[in-house]
């Protein structure tokens, strides 16, 4: 189990460190690393709860994701949850940024 959650904790460290560097330079000072560890998380419920990860995938192999739907519902649970008041505008670059480095691994 340890070394199962130091897998996955390693993984978020690189996933929070490739999407800094994904981000437009506006927004590397809008997000903290705890935001970007907080959004990946909200992710994850995301693919899980909307049932993405068990999506067929197309003829070519690949699962159509609405990024822009994805965003709006992360932006409203940070608002539900009062973590904070971001916008989904925002959020679209740590979606697809998220997205980017799941398709590198």
């Amino acid at each position: 189990m340890d070394d199962d959650f130091l897998a996955q904790a390693e993984d978020d460290l690189r996933t929070v460190e490739f999407i800094r560097a994904y981000l437009p330079q506006e927004l590397k000072g809008k997000f903290t690393d705890d935001d970007l560890f907080y959004f990946i998380d909200l992710l994850a419920d995301y693919y899980v709860e909307s049932g993405l990860l068990e999506a067929e995938p197309d003829a070519d192999g690949f699962v159509d994701i609405d990024t822009e739907a994805v965003a709006k519902a992360i932006a409203e649970r940070a608002k539900k949850e009062k973590y904070g008041d971001f916008s989904a505008e925002d959020l679209l670059w740590v979606v697809q940024g998220e997205l980017e480095f799941g398709e590198q691994e």
